[in-house]
């Protein structure tokens, strides 16, 4: 993204003050435009370094699920099951997104490790799941947050890529700075992720 300006040096500061919080927001200001209110984040992809430190964070394991809520192009699902040799499902929302990850899924032979659905993250049981990651707003975090109270066991780990789940209090949190932009990761675990929970 480029700007081109003429101004004071006044002028200068004022427009950069307010044009870099929008740079570093870009995923939550497109989401909030979005009308669908089962459209929990827009499809704005974590970068594949950032990937591997959240799937780092949560400890996975061989042969753990991993369940990644609004999967995109799948590549967390797909690195859970290539580099981590974890099960993984990818749930996404929209149609035509989901139908681009499943031929993709098949195309690397990862069908048998990884299934991806077509479907709604607030109307998906996470039961199975070991490890959860998300790329959604904190707003998003909100309302799948008494979900995964209620379905996850102790010890799952949940893992969220820029916005934090209020109300928890994570194991680890770490920034990442990639190309010029700050990434936060937040990892939490079932069980002592309440602020009064007591670390064992």
């Amino acid at each position: 993204m480029q700007f081109s300006f003429r101004m004071t040096s006044a002028g200068r500061f004022a427009a950069v003050a307010t044009i870099l919080p929008c740079i570093f927001l870009v995923p939550a200001v497109v989401a909030q435009r979005y009308s669908d209110p089962d459209t929990l984040a827009p499809s704005y992809p974590s970068p594949q370094l950032v990937v591997e430190r959240m799937l780092k964070l949560a400890d996975v394991k061989p042969g753990e699920m991993v369940y990644d809520l609004g999967c995109g192009d799948g590549r967390i699902v797909i690195t859970a099951a290539s580099k981590f040799g974890a099960k993984a499902v990818g749930v996404e929302i929209r149609r035509d997104i989901y139908e681009t990850t499943l031929a993709r899924v098949a195309s690397l032979g990862l069908s048998e490790k990884v299934q991806i659905v077509h479907g709604d993250a607030l109307k998906t049981n996470l039961g199975p799941a070991d490890v959860v990651t998300l790329y959604l707003l904190t707003s998003s975090n909100e309302r799948l947050r008494p979900i995964l109270e209620a379905q996850l066991k102790p010890g799952a780990r949940v893992v969220s890529h820029d916005f934090e789940i209020r109300g928890w209090k994570p194991m680890q949190t770490e920034k990442m700075i990639i190309e010029g932009r700050p990434h936060m990761i937040y990892a939490y675990t079932m069980g002592t992720n309440r602020p009064d929970a007591k670390h064992k």
